[in-house]
């Protein structure tokens, strides 16, 4: 058997728009490149099935020294001296920080989890920019606070709901977490591993932070988080007297559907590259595309 027909054979079968047809996902064009031209770094087969097991994936190291000196300062800038800032940069998606949202490592990870390939193109995201936020704590900040999990048996429509078939997981609504100081053992967010897909209520261990059912992770600066929101996880009081923590939280959702109450400065998105513009773009499935043309059956 060839590899081409062993490869179509072990597609996975999806529904395109209408009367049951099959996708052909080697039609649909998904972005080799964003918007300032890097080229995508799409996930290993490793990756995938990693973050579709646990639930997360974390990827250490992702920025140079010199980008999270660069965009560690503007956080704290931003935080201690606001009105410094340009009003339309006055946000976790401004300055440096915008190249960020659709950094080459993201854009490979929507690619596979989160986007609709028929309203991707080179020229338009599959995906939209749900929401995003600057976490700066210093010692007893944050709190315990437990939720979400089993999304694989939440309705559909639920942006928490996770769904696979052989081959292929969508991950709805997706956390992506840039971590710009180091992260030691007992700082950064927890997570329960493979509670998406847990078919079972929580237990009352959930509701003690020191239980073993709970992950953390540790990671250097400029490490990059991903989890599906369908995951159970918390945050958790910031103990470290050495270091504040200093992260970018962002969602990341389907371009038809939205949880958050947010939206970006307009001047600022007017000012981004097109191809950055479309993770902003209405909130629909018809007439999508960067140009307003239908996706195809």
């Amino acid at each position: 058997m060839s590899a081409t027909r062993e490869q179509s054979q072990n597609a996975p079968y999806m529904f395109a728009h209408s009367l049951g047809q099959r996708l052909d996902m080697n039609a649909q064009e998904l972005p080799s490149a964003n918007a300032d031209g890097l080229p995508v770094v799409n996930l290993t087969q490793e990756q995938k099935y990693l973050f579709d097991t646990r639930g997360w994936l974390l990827m250490p190291g992702v920025l140079s020294e010199d980008e999270v000196e660069e965009m560690r300062a503007f956080c704290l800038r931003l935080h201690n001296e606001p009105a410094s800032i340009p009003e339309r940069e006055r946000s976790p998606l401004g300055g440096p920080l915008q190249r960020l949202a659709d950094h080459p490592v993201v854009v490979g990870f929507m690619n596979e989890f989160v986007a609709f390939p028929p309203l991707s193109r080179q020229d338009c995201y599959g995906f939209r920019m749900e929401s995003c936020n600057l976490f700066h704590r210093t010692v007893g900040d944050g709190q315990f606070s437990p939720h979400n999990g089993s999304g694989f048996f939440r309705l559909p429509g639920d942006t928490h709901f996770y769904h696979c078939i052989p081959g292929k997981a969508h991950a709805g609504l997706t956390r992506v977490v840039w971590e710009l100081n180091p992260v030691r053992e007992g700082d950064g967010t927890l997570i329960v591993s493979g509670s998406h897909k847990a078919a079972y209520a929580a237990p009352a261990s959930i509701h003690d932070q020191h239980s073993p059912i709970w992950e953390g992770y540790t990671c250097p600066a400029g490490s990059l988080l991903f989890f599906t929101e369908s995951l159970t996880h918390s945050a958790r009081p910031w103990t470290n007297p050495e270091r504040d923590r200093v992260a970018i939280f962002s969602c990341y959702n389907t371009v038809d559907s939205k949880w958050h109450d947010w939206d970006p400065n307009p001047q600022l998105v007017a000012s981004m590259p097109p191809l950055r513009q479309t993770l902003f773009r209405p909130v629909r499935a018809a007439n999508n595309l960067r140009d307003g043309t239908h996706y195809a059956v």
